[in-house]
């Protein structure tokens, strides 16, 4: 691996120089996730800066969440986290995700007529005991288990949906083709919480794993509340955009 000099005459600080210089790579897949940097000393060597210089490099790529650090092992690249767009939006994030060239794929857990319990009567408005439709669904993006999603539906809204095939289907395109739903709007809520024992077996990580909890509501032009659910996200490979306009 060579990687270009420092410009020693330059404005820019050596460490600075030093953290563009590995970030290119970083971005360019070189090396890839979860692979080693080269040690502080191999840096100092390669780069004939002190190490110092080096530690302020790797401190500053640390804080941008590039690398991460193991003790007595050294430095290693972030894994590539999946960028979530959709919490300031209506639409789901499949289609983005496979547009970027990623694989998502959607299991069906399970899909069950009920009767609401208090959450879900008071998000979606409806009496408590009401017939609704329940899904858990886990999407996998790359084969790794991604999200959980466990969602509620009036059942008078979408009459037989709990007989579908949703198999790697988009929920929403279910919902507009065959009960003409259209959503208008929704409101969303995030935490941190851990997960339960089933949960954690689902995503593939320890009950003791942080995850992103998202619990939202939806409704159409009318106001009719047809949506609620609660979402679990694995928080080391999934990072939430926000754009405030």
């Amino acid at each position: 691996m060579t990687y270009p000099r420092l410009d020693r005459d330059g404005s820019e600080p050596l460490w600075m120089q030093l953290m563009r210089t590995l970030r290119a790579r970083i971005e360019g897949g070189e090396p890839g996730p979860d692979q080693p940097l080269p040690s502080e000393a191999e840096l100092s060597d390669l780069f004939g800066v002190s190490r110092t210089v080096v530690r302020e490099a790797l401190r500053e790529l640390v804080q941008q969440r590039l690398i991460y650090k193991v003790k007595g092992r050294g430095a290693f690249v972030s894994p590539r986290k999946t960028e979530v767009r959709f919490i300031g939006s209506m639409t789901g994030s499949a289609d983005d995700l496979r547009e970027s060239g990623r694989r998502v794929t959607t299991e069906t857990v399970s899909q069950t007529l009920g009767e609401a319990g208090e959450r879900e009567a008071a998000l979606l408005r409806v009496p408590t005991g009401e017939q609704v439709v329940r899904l858990r669904r886990l999407r996998r993006v790359d084969g790794q288990p991604w999200l959980l999603v466990d969602t509620a539906l009036p059942a008078r809204l979408v009459p037989g949906l709990e007989r579908g095939v949703l198999e790697n289907q988009s929920l929403y395109d279910v919902l507009r083709r065959r009960y003409g739903i259209e959503p208008a709007a929704a409101d969303r809520w995030i935490e941190a919480v851990f997960p339960s024992r089933e949960d954690a077996a689902l995503l593939e990580v320890t009950a003791s794993t942080p995850l992103l909890g998202i619990e939202s509501v939806a409704w159409m032009p009318d106001g009719t509340r047809f949506e609620a659910y609660y979402a679990l996200h694995r928080s080391d490979q999934t990072r939430f955009y926000v754009g405030i306009r």
